[in-house]
């Protein structure tokens, strides 16, 4: 009978994980040698689920690990001191510009034209981002909110995001209800889905974890 090691598991069964594991390995690395190409990536994140924006912070943090100069335009949360904004503008505002273009939540204006002009001039600093080919990644964070309520022109951000984005600058848009057009042309979509929301028992928005 084989032995068994301090931590329970036999040698038969190290053998035959061993080997499991290096079948595993021999295959990916086969599909990895087929991936050699390199390009800007349209980057959507969507859904009813918290960690949409948290997500796009978390690749522009990333970027400023790698002292690669990126940019955050926000569309909506532009009248909230977030956490992210915060921590971006006071110690890494040489790698990465920030713009919060928004005034809040369109029941918080209440005023559908300023809401329609903010968004606009958000865009506006979006595309100029964008075409800065020094910034490896832009975010536009809350912008399928903007599309959602036809603030910006949909065809319009397409056919930038197409025809003149830099071929590797990734752009990444967030909020709730992308529009299918925009899912169709992107490169990598995340949707993120809702088990359970603290909201839904009472609690209220808290720092640290939405903003």
């Amino acid at each position: 009978m084989s032995q068994k090691s301090d931590n329970g598991i036999s040698e038969e069964e190290a053998a035959r994980h061993a080997s499991k594991m290096a079948k595993i390995k021999a295959a990916r690395d086969r599909m990895m040698a087929t991936k050699e190409g390199e390009k800007g990536l349209i980057i959507v994140h969507t859904g009813p689920g918290k960690g949409k924006s948290s997500s796009g912070f978390g690749m522009i943090m990333r970027c400023i690990a790698h002292q690669m100069p990126c940019a955050v335009v926000q569309f909506i949360k532009g009248g909230w001191q977030t956490g992210e904004r915060t921590l971006i503008e006071e110690h890494f505002g040489d790698l990465c510009q920030f713009y919060a273009m928004g005034e809040g939540f369109t029941w918080e204006t209440q005023d559908k034209a300023r809401d329609i002009a903010a968004a606009r001039a958000g865009w506006d600093k979006a595309k100029e981002m964008i075409l800065d080919e020094r910034n490896t990644m832009v975010l536009l964070d809350e912008i399928n909110i903007a599309l959602r309520y036809e603030y910006l022109d949909l065809d319009e951000v397409l056919t930038f995001l197409v025809e003149q984005k830099p071929p590797m600058t990734h752009v990444v848009l967030t909020g709730r209800n992308a529009k299918d057009a925009l899912i169709e042309i992107a490169d990598l979509v995340t949707e993120m889905g809702q088990v359970k929301h603290p909201f839904r028992a009472g609690i209220k928005a808290q720092k640290g974890v939405e903003f």
